[in-house]
């Protein structure tokens, strides 16, 4: 009877021990943030953040955090696939989207490479741009969180110098320049809570 206790007793203590190591995994996103990506389908546009709704504007202008590269985790990989389902959006059609335009203040972007043959979208994760060159570029632009309005700005450096994590859980670097080097320096911005509007702004200031 004894032995029987004893080992009913190992069996519970691994159960519990097994149910324990399972619950001390953290979500990296809270719960209200888990909703939001999980309200629809990996297909469904999640909705854009624009910069005229007050409480919309104050997160766009919120840095966002670092994110582990999970494939494993579900919540994750779903956000990954809404994030690019809401920047392919025929109410959207950009050329590249920031978690934060969706209200996820996560350091994940989706950029189209202008640069590559058919011009595919690709996902980055915490991104960085170790390099401006001091070469720059006058650049049409325009953004999904700020409506119906296009400005030139001229303080985009041609060439940058960016690097990354991917899918693979690999860490790159890489030299982009032209158009693309604009998609990313304007998505990179919008994880440091900056719109474009913000250069323009320091371009007056500098011209005066």
């Amino acid at each position: 009877m004894n032995s029987y206790r004893h080992l009913f007793s190992l069996v519970l203590l691994f159960a519990v021990g097994c149910a324990s190591s399972k619950m001390s995994k953290v979500s990296q996103f809270s719960d209200q943030q888990s909703q939001m990506i999980l309200s629809g389908t990996a297909e469904d546009p999640m909705r854009v953040f624009k910069i005229t709704d007050r409480s919309d504007s104050l997160l766009l202008r919120t840095p966002s955090v670092s994110v582990e590269v999970d494939t494993s985790d579900a919540v994750f990989m779903h956000f990954v696939d809404r994030l690019y389902a809401t920047v392919t959006d025929s109410m959207s059609l950009g050329v590249g989207i920031a978690a934060p335009q969706v209200g996820i203040l996560k350091d994940i972007i989706w950029v189209q490479r202008l640069d590559k043959e058919d011009l595919p979208f690709e996902v980055y994760f915490n991104p960085e741009i170790t390099f401006y060159s001091e070469q720059k570029q006058d650049c049409r632009e325009g953004c999904l969180s700020i409506p119906n309005r296009r400005d030139t700005t001229k303080t985009r450096a041609y060439r940058i110098e960016v690097e990354y994590d991917k899918i693979d859980q690999k860490h790159y670097k890489e030299s982009v320049e032209g158009f693309t080097a604009v998609i990313f320096q304007h998505e990179i911005d919008h994880l440091d809570g900056i719109l474009y509007l913000d250069h323009l702004e320091q371009e007056v200031k500098d011209a005066e």
